[in-house]
């Protein structure tokens, strides 16, 4: 009687179990940056939501912008750096990159642009 073998070797579990933990490292070091974004995004749509946005001052903008940055613990971008461009709608853009340390010398780099009409 010939029996079959089933399961999985030991060498062939190892690889599995490496290749897991490499995903969950960089799941571990990627999720805290998008978290952060829909933190700026859910300030942006916050500004636009606000009565009489579209007449506001740059400056008004940009303040209450940080405000909710700082409320919300936004990293890797300040109020500063968003652009306003008067017009028909008024836009609100934020456009920024992250870089992270991964490996040694290797970074990853993450690239985000945003931009919100306010009307």
């Amino acid at each position: 009687m010939i029996s079959n073998q089933r399961g999985m070797t030991l060498i062939g579990f190892l690889f599995m179990l490496a290749a897991a933990v490499f995903v969950a490292y960089i799941g571990m070091k990627l999720v805290p940056i998008y978290l952060n974004h829909y933190s700026i995004v859910a300030s942006l749509k916050g500004i636009a939501d606000e009565p009489d946005a579209a007449n506001m001052s740059e400056a008004r903008l940009r303040d209450l912008l940080s405000r909710r940055f700082q409320t919300s613990y936004v990293k890797h971008i300040r109020a500063r750096d968003i652009e306003v461009i008067r017009g028909r709608p008024l836009q609100v853009i934020a456009e920024y990159e992250v870089r992270v340390d991964l490996i040694g010398n290797i970074d990853g780099v993450v690239s985000f642009r945003r931009v919100q009409a306010i009307e």
